[in-house]
């Protein structure tokens, strides 16, 4: 089934690209939420008149993204653990720990941006890739210290 996007979904494409995709993922989740519309010639033509709208917030998104690119670019991210023998950590750092740290350093960053392969159990430095835009990679560096 064909269908528009209205909003960017991660695997299937960006706003108002026409997509193809199965009939049960479109009429069952896409089109019921809001993420899509049916690609009828009508639809079609909305999207065509709306291009403009779409390419300038498209643009805009890409320009503020390189703008927290550069404001992460310099960053680093301390955190504190508890640690035990062999300096493992007790429990370990996730990204929502990440997240919630640059959100007290004053940048605004959701934690499914954060690609982390898998939380951090050891002490020591790390570059921790941010997705900010399709487009657009940056990367934090995450210090994690031992408790006093």
């Amino acid at each position: 089934m064909k269908i528009i996007l209205k909003t960017n979904i991660d695997p299937l494409g960006l706003e108002g690209e026409t997509v193809d995709v199965a009939n049960g993922y479109a009429r069952n989740y896409l089109i019921p939420k809001g993420l899509a519309i049916e690609a009828s010639p009508q639809n079609i033509k909305m999207m065509e008149m709306q291009k403009k709208k779409i390419d300038a917030r498209r643009i805009k998104a890409k320009e503020d993204a390189e703008k927290i690119k550069q404001d992460i670019g310099d960053t680093v991210v301390t955190l504190t653990h508890k640690v035990g023998e062999e300096d493992k950590l007790y429990g370990s750092v996730t990204s929502m720990d990440i997240a919630e740290q640059l959100q007290n350093m004053g940048i605004s960053i959701d934690k499914r941006k954060i690609l982390l392969d898998k939380p951090i159990k050891n002490l020591g430095e790390f570059d921790v890739p941010i997705k900010l835009h399709p487009d657009v990679m940056g990367s934090v560096k995450v210090v994690v210290a031992p408790e006093a």
